[in-house]
This record gives C-alpha cells, structure tokens and sequence, in this order.
C-alpha cells in the first residue's frame, strides 16, 4: 500500500497570533516535526493549503479557505491521481506524532484520532464523496469523518495541539 502523507497548512493560526507553522518546539519548526514524521511512514509527503520551502507543495480544493476539509481535499486528489492508496494527514501544528501512527490507524474504513480529525488515515478514494460534501455545504471535519462513518481511534499518549504560543512550554 502506498501512503502520502499530507500536512494540513492552510489556516490563518488566529489564535497563535503568527504563522504558528514556523513556531519552534524542541529546536525544530513544527512543521518540521509533523514532516519528518509522516515522511518516516509515507512514500510521499505534500503540503496542503501554502508554500513551504523544502516541500512539494498543493493548493486546497475547491478553494483556500475551506480549513482543514480544503487541504484534505486536495491531499486526496492528489494521491488518486499519482498513484497512491491512502492518505495519512495531520496539522502543521501536532508536532509529537507517534512513529507507528499508520499502522495503528489502519484498518478497512477510514480512521481519525479522537478529538482530532485532521489527524487521520484516509483511502484515496473518498475523494469524490469530499467533493459532494463540499459542494452541498459540508464545512466540518467532523461532519465528513461520520458521513463516510472514519473510525475514531484513542491514542496511548495524547497528541498536543498548538493552538497558542504557551501550548509549546
């Protein structure tokens, strides 16, 4: 099975109050930490939703400004396209995913981390069911994962979400 791994890159970090993808935790950027990461379990790696030096890069779809659903969106597109089975994404802001994140995802059907959907195993083609998900309104990472019924998975160590700068003490 071939993997991509997408890192999820596009939003607007308000809550951080700067571009918290180049915020450093244990002398790294985190989006250094989620790339190399995804990349030790994945065939392939793209960033989703912005340019980012280092990395093959892809646009959200239809659109930026969609969140998570938009970088997800075109992460899926793009490994249907080149050949890939599945997509395992995170956030540019996880930076502790564990080394066997893949394996313990997977299974038949799609699979988020609980209490963090950006985080997840996804089959490629569920692409097309993003698109009409889109199109009819669909704005939730949430709403997606439990319209194509993605397991939710309990991890044993719990991923930190860097949402404001004292999230990384």
């Amino acid at each position: 099975m071939r993997l991509l791994g997408a890192i999820i890159a596009g939003g607007k970090a308000t809550r951080f109050g700067s571009d918290k993808a180049y915020a450093r935790y244990i002398g790294r950027r985190l989006i250094d930490h989620v790339g190399a990461a995804l990349a030790a379990q994945c065939s392939g790696l793209v960033v989703c939703g912005r340019a980012e030096e280092g990395f093959d890069c892809i646009a959200d779809l239809p659109n930026e400004g969609l969140g998570p659903l938009g970088g997800l969106n075109a992460a899926l597109h793009f490994a249907r396209s080149n050949g890939f089975d599945r997509v395992l994404s995170s956030g540019c802001d996880i930076p502790n995913l564990p080394e066997d994140l893949a394996q313990t995802l997977s299974g038949d059907t799609a699979a988020i981390v609980q209490n963090q959907p950006v985080v997840g195993l996804w089959p490629a083609s569920l692409a097309p069911r993003l698109d009409i998900f889109i199109r009819d309104g669909g704005r939730a990472l949430y709403g997606f994962a439990d319209s194509i019924g993605a397991r939710p998975v309990t991890l044993n160590t719990p991923l930190m979400n860097v949402n404001r700068p004292e999230d990384l003490a």
